[in-house]
């Protein structure tokens, strides 16, 4: 999860695949679009960490906890189908234990690692670095919207949606400064995962790409 651009803007969930847009936005998407995620905040794609892959998690999930100032605003609707919106669940508690594990300053949160694994982890791992190396944090409100899901005959989901960064800012903890940076179209980021279930019933994000600015999240 991303903040917007300011000292920590090139901080970013590492890619590993990329995925075409086609279902986030106009009927008129195609697979052809140029709309399509590659990594865009990354910097390119690097190689999973051997110390972010995920330990086989137990049937007790992580309790998230998080500082009163760190929000969310789940905007995605249930499906009726008990596995999409397991799915959706468990990509919202992937996205508040990598907040819990930057509030925490702690790069291999065992929170964030229950819910990810191979790249995605990886790009947490270096995602939450960063603010452990810059000694910040995230703060006030992050929104969710305009998701789309699918679940493939290979047992797979694809899950893309849009983040909205406009109220979410970084916060340094030696000041306890917060730095309000104004409200651009890169506040608006959609990301595009690859999540499976594993044995334990918990569907793992495997791969997650991001882009700034995209056409498809802009309010």
């Amino acid at each position: 999860m991303n903040r917007r651009p300011t000292l920590l803007a090139a901080l970013a969930l590492t890619a590993a695949a990329t995925l075409t847009l086609s279902a986030c936005g106009s009927d008129d998407d195609s697979p052809e679009s140029k709309d399509k995620i590659a990594g865009a905040d990354t910097g390119g794609e690097k190689s999973p960490s051997p110390s972010a892959s995920t330990p086989e998690p137990s049937e007790e999930r992580p309790k998230i906890e998080l500082p009163a100032d760190v929000t969310f605003k789940f905007e995605w609707k249930k499906t009726g189908d008990s596995d999409k919106d397991a799915v959706l669940s468990d990509a919202e508690q992937r996205i508040k234990a990598v907040d819990m594990a930057i509030a925490e300053q702690d790069p291999l949160h065992e929170a964030y690692r229950f819910y990810s694994e191979g790249t995605a982890a990886a790009g947490s791992q270096n995602y939450i670095q960063g603010f452990v190396d810059h000694k910040a944090r995230t703060t006030g409100l992050t929104r969710y919207y305009n998701e789309t899901l699918s679940i493939k005959d290979d047992g797979t989901a694809a899950l893309v949606y849009c983040e909205d960064q406009s109220k979410a800012f970084n916060k340094f903890l030696k000041t306890g400064k917060t730095d309000v940076t104004p409200v651009t179209k890169d506040s608006y980021v959609i990301y595009a995962s690859t999540l499976r279930k594993n044995k334990n019933g918990v569907w793992v994000t495997e791969t997650l790409n991001s882009q700034r600015g995209s056409a498809k999240c802009q309010p």
